[in-house]
């Protein structure tokens, strides 16, 4: 092909000469020549034929499925074929030895090479190829390895060049057999496959790392912000000041903010109420009148300043959603929350798609009637997932997959919510799931123990977290 000024020229049959420097993908050396696939193959590049499958026989078919990801043969994947149908095969469209294969129909694997080896056969068995797959058989002069890597190249050339549908897309034998080939003097094929052979691991490692450390900065933000928020509710995001009132004031408070509703009849009595309090350097909790030793239940430590509690104790109401709700769905009306409102790493109501609702006058609704400062709580499938009804919100409900947590008006702040994002509150949530659909019985919501700063320090905590995490939503 080489002519007086260096560039590519084709001749076809009796035609004159034509170049072909602006349809060859790339510069080559002057002791290389280019090539069409076509003329270096020994049979003609074709697809297999459409099998009669069969439940047992001695001829297998190779089907797409069989040429996995980074060239793998795997004959296990391999259906018979009727030896009925047989007779059709001629002998040279038995695979052989050696035998490149491109997928060439479907989504996802399309162009996908391979080299089918008669190592990858159990047996002595013959093996054809279904009409899915294109077969190339080259002239054994050339470095098999050699092409094979060269169509590995093309791949994404041939999913730009495949036609068809969306649904079903094919690679025509053609568009392969005109590839360009580019071929270098043979002992030059074989230097450059042994320099593969010997890169090619490291670039895999590499690409592995990579892909690692593309997990790793896509998790770290979410990681972080756990972290810090594990580090909020121990009592580590900020220093302890000895000028506060402890958690043991404030907890004092909220009792007796409780105790004004139940006297005002606004919520009832906690028939089982939990005072847990330190004694001799150890933690005990009272329920019914009596006492026992918490230790062991206790997840972390925490500053001398701070205080434990069950979550119930902060809460004037833990309620599940309303039932049977479907038959009051409306494009108007009042919204109606679903665990799709909830999210997984955050309380921010997801909003996208709302349902509504039409309730009449009679139908059981005060109960979930929600307000500012409730949190959401998913309590089937995926548990924890949360959402914080903000000031302002429109009238809502919630259906039954979704718990409220209506909390005490001193502890109506972002702390909890915080709290019930963090990898403490997840191991809860995942040791106290029942039954084949993951539930979460409310009575498990309101045991969580929770950790309890002084009044002023969990403000500081709150406006520390605000601060960090508008810097980690930036990363």
């Amino acid at each position: 092909m080489g002519f007086s000024d260096n560039l590519p020229y084709e001749k076809i049959g009796k035609n004159e000469p034509v170049c072909i420097a602006d349809e060859v993908p790339f510069d080559i050396p002057e002791s290389w020549e280019w090539v069409r696939l076509k003329d270096i193959v020994v049979k003609e590049i074709k697809r297999g034929k459409s099998p009669t499958y069969a439940d047992n026989s001695s001829i297998l078919v190779f089907a797409q499925k069989c040429n996995t990801k980074a060239g793998i043969i795997d004959l296990s994947l391999a259906k018979h074929l009727d030896f009925k149908s047989f007779a059709k095969y001629p002998d040279d469209e038995y695979m052989q030895d050696g035998d490149i294969v491109v997928n060439s129909t479907g989504n996802g694997t399309l162009g996908r090479v391979g080299v089918f080896h008669d190592s990858d056969r159990s047996n002595d068995c013959v093996i054809v190829p279904d009409s899915h797959v294109t077969t190339i058989r080259i002239n054994k002069i050339l470095v098999l390895d050699y092409v094979y890597y060269v169509l590995v190249y093309y791949q994404p050339y041939f999913e730009k060049n495949c036609s068809g549908s969306t649904n079903q897309t094919e690679l025509k034998p053609l568009v392969i057999a005109n590839l360009f080939i580019p071929v270098p003097p043979i002992e030059e094929q074989r230097r450059i496959i042994r320099k593969l052979s010997s890169v090619l691991p490291l670039v895999t490692k590499y690409d592995e790392k990579e892909v690692a450390l593309e997990v790793y900065n896509t998790a770290f933000p979410a990681q972080l912000k756990k972290s810090i928020l594990q580090y909020a509710v121990q009592g580590k995001l900020v220093p302890q000041d000895p000028a506060d009132e402890p958690a043991s004031v404030l907890l004092e408070h909220i009792r007796a903010e409780k105790e004004q509703l139940v006297k005002a009849g606004r919520i009832k009595r906690d028939k089982h109420e939990s005072v847990i309090f330190r004694r001799d350097n150890s933690y005990y909790e009272k329920v019914d009148g009596i006492e026992r030793c918490i230790d062991d239940e206790l997840p972390f430590e925490i500053p001398e300043s701070w205080e434990w509690c069950r979550l119930k104790s902060l809460t004037e109401n833990i309620t599940s959603g309303s039932r049977d709700w479907a038959k009051y769905y409306s494009t108007t009306g009042a919204a109606f929350l679903r665990m799709g409102n909830l999210s997984k790493n955050s309380f921010d109501l997801r909003l996208e798609h709302i349902q509504r609702v039409s309730i009449p006058s009679k139908a059981e609704g005060t109960r979930t009637s929600l307000q500012s400062g409730d949190l959401l709580f998913s309590i089937t499938g995926d548990v924890g997932m949360l959402g914080l009804i903000p000031d302002g919100f429109e009238k809502a409900y919630i259906n039954q997959h979704t718990a409220m947590i209506r909390f005490l008006p001193e502890m109506r702040n972002k702390y909890i919510p915080y709290l019930l994002l963090t990898d403490y509150a997840q191991k809860f949530y995942n040791a106290n799931q029942h039954g084949i659909k993951n539930s979460f019985r409310l009575d498990s919501i309101g045991e969580l123990l929770v950790s309890i700063p002084p009044e002023k320090e969990l403000f500081r905590i709150l406006q520390r977290i605000s601060l960090v995490l508008s810097k980690i939503a930036v990363l």
